[in-house]
């Protein structure tokens, strides 16, 4: 009896042996799925709103079409997923891509924080802080682990692709902290050993501008910074370096001083190129006539630059030939656009002096034709000063009428006591210095000078009469005529001595003198009133003494003409009595 009969019992009809064991194998085959665990699949179908994943389960798995973003996906495609549940009793399988991919970047990280390897990511946002970076999960950068240097700015860094290191990661609170500042720190200090190895003096290297000061620039040369000083940027005028260079400007520099110990470096980058006044003496002789823009203006005239590196003084007495400049300001601007002459070069001192008056035919020469030495003109009172009148005679051009030419006889203490200003005067040409455009007048001139027959009128030795029209300390002055004035020294004034003149003359006295000396070239005449006292006591002797002669003269004719006059004791005896006593 077969087994089947002493169980007592018949089976079903079985199917093919084939079938059974595709059947089979398929069953032990199929892996427990568990929830929250990531697999691998394969699309199956894609519809219009979700995507079949065969995961090798006993069912197959769902993921809404939308996780998979712009990528379209296509049956036959290799995918991970997250088994999330299954949704009911017909035992679909819900399933999750982004889930997925999210679990598996930060397996990533984590692989990547463990093995101290490089990432990259996208700037996103700019949150309290510092920066907001997609990594594939959100991160943070703080600010001072952006750039080697502080960056003002971290919005321009939005949208941006870079590379980091994570330097904290903690997976249970989704934080994740990064740095570029550990990577930038690292490719510099590889740059600087390969840098130093470059950097040697008058090397000429390419820089990046990573800082601008007042006094200059500091420039990146890879690894290595290196000060561009202000003085060192331009053979011009440089104000600020801003006007030449922006942070991040890539410049050629040479290397001026090199200190291996303190890694110090000078650069420079004028040094390039050739200094512009080695040639200036050649190129800017005398005469020529050069274009240039007003770089800077001064109290005394105006810097104009004729070439980079090369400028030009134009002082201020060489703007105009008529006009009295007060301030360059008052002809030209900065930044105009000017012409002018060369008029000397200094290329040792590195120095040009221009003119700008020199373009123009020079009024002055014209002006010494039309009025030479003895012109009379007629003009108005442009200013008064201290020492005398400007009237103005030409255009721009005005004669000076010295306060000593404004009067023969009048003394002045300041011109304005006897002219105004807008006075119309008269006045005679004096000379006219073309070299040094002055024009000198004179008012006095106009009258015949006082002086001119001293000589004749008071010679020394002469007896005047004259009103005392200043008393000073050391004498008095004494107007002989108008415009004529002589000087009483107190030594002159007795012949005791005289502590002070007040003590004998006083202003508006009138004095009688003797002129004791002359000179008529400067215009002086000594006075004296102890001379002129001797004078007349030997006037009077001289008179006395010629009484005396007359006197004796007259006897001789009387004794000729018989007449003896007696002698006093016989005019006594003639008239005492014969007995000696007297008559009554």
């Amino acid at each position: 009896m077969d087994e089947k009969a002493l169980n007592g019992s018949t089976s079903p009809q079985l199917p093919e042996d084939e079938d059974f064991a595709k059947l089979f194998e398929e069953s032990i085959s199929a892996k427990p799925v568990k929830e929250g665990e990531v697999i691998g699949g394969t699309i199956v179908k894609v519809t219009k709103d979700y995507v079949v994943v065969d995961i090798g389960a006993k069912s197959e798995g769902q993921v809404p079409i939308i996780e998979f973003g712009r990528n379209r996906p296509a049956v036959g495609d290799k995918v991970e997923v997250l088994m999330e549940s299954i949704e009911d009793e017909e035992g679909i399988v819900v399933l999750s891509k982004e889930k997925a991919d999210k679990l598996r970047v930060w397996d990533d990280i984590s692989a990547a924080y463990d093995k101290d390897q490089v990432i990259e990511g996208v700037v996103v946002a700019r949150v309290k802080g510092g920066l907001s970076v997609d990594i594939g999960v959100k991160a943070f950068l703080p600010g001072s682990q952006v750039d080697l240097r502080p960056v003002r700015n971290l919005d321009k860094l939005i949208n941006e692709k870079l590379k980091f290191k994570i330097i904290k990661f903690n997976k249970k609170r989704g934080n994740i902290v990064l740095s570029r500042r550990v990577l930038l720190e690292k490719e510099r200090e590889e740059q600087r050993k390969e840098t130093l190895q470059r950097i040697k003096e008058g090397a000429v290297l390419r820089g990046q501008v990573k800082n601008i000061t007042d006094y200059g620039a500091f420039v990146d040369l890879g690894g290595v910074d290196g000060l561009l000083h202000i003085t060192d940027m331009s053979w011009g005028r440089v104000g600020h370096p801003t006007e030449l260079f922006n942070i991040g400007d890539e410049i050629n520099v040479r290397i001026l001083k090199f200190d291996p110990n303190t890694e110090r470096v000078s650069l420079g980058l004028k040094q390039i190129t050739d200094d512009p006044w080695t040639k200036a003496g050649e190129k800017y002789t005398p005469n020529t006539r050069v274009k240039g823009k007003v770089v800077s203006l001064t109290d005394y005239g105006a810097f104009v630059e004729i070439e980079q590196g090369i400028e030009g003084l134009v002082h201020i007495s060489e703007m105009s030939w008529t006009k009295r400049v007060k301030h360059p300001s008052k002809i030209v601007n900065i930044g105009d656009l000017v012409e002018a002459a060369v008029l000397d070069v200094d290329a040792g001192n590195k120095r040009i002096s221009l003119g700008m008056k020199q373009l123009e035919p020079n009024p002055w020469l014209m002006f010494k034709d039309r009025f030479p030495p003895g012109t009379r003109v007629r003009g108005k009172v442009r200013n008064i000063t201290d020492f005398g009148i400007f009237i103005g005679i030409d255009e721009g051009i005005d004669g000076l009428v010295h306060i000593s030419d404004l009067s023969w006889t009048q003394r002045i203490k300041h011109p304005s006591e006897i002219h105004n200003k807008n006075d119309e005067v008269e006045a005679v040409v004096l000379n006219v210095d073309v070299e040094n455009e002055r024009f000198s007048l004179g008012i006095k001139q106009l009258t015949e000078d006082p002086w001119l027959h001293v000589g004749r009128d008071f010679p020394i030795g002469s007896k005047v009469q004259g009103k005392v029209v200043k008393v000073t300390d050391f004498g008095a002055f004494v107007e002989l005529t108008p415009g004529v004035e002589g000087l009483l020294h107190v030594s002159e004034l007795r012949e005791e001595r005289v502590e002070s003149p007040s003590q004998v003359v006083k202003d508006g006295d009138v004095v009688r003198v003797m002129v004791i000396d002359l000179n008529e070239a400067d215009r002086k005449i000594a006075l004296s009133m102890k001379a002129l006292a001797r004078a007349d006591e030997t006037d009077e002797y001289s008179r006395y003494m010629g009484a005396s002669e007359s006197k004796g003269k007259l006897g001789d004719l009387l004794k000729k003409g018989g007449f003896v006059p007696a002698k006093p004791e016989d005019a006594a005896k003639s008239e005492a009595p014969a007995d000696g006593k007297p008559q009554d």
